[in-house]
């Protein structure tokens, strides 16, 4: 889990990197749910969170991001 601390210290390009990065994941997540292979289901939301987390902090630092 990311800590906004963290993530005010990242550049655009990190930012960016570790969004596609979630994104992948939070796909791979939710296919694995859908199977039925995925036991711990908090791990969803922990990654929703984190690119929420993302987007608002790119927000606050006017990175350009979409």
């Amino acid at each position: 889990m990311l800590k906004a601390s963290e993530i005010r210290e990242m550049g655009e390009d990190q930012v960016k990197e570790k969004l596609v990065e979630l994104k992948k994941e939070l796909f791979n997540l939710r296919f694995q749910n859908d199977v039925g292979q995925l036991e711990n289901t908090s791990t969803l939301s922990n990654v929703r969170k984190d690119i929420a987390r993302l987007y608002t902090i790119s927000r606050e630092k006017d990175f350009n991001i979409s």
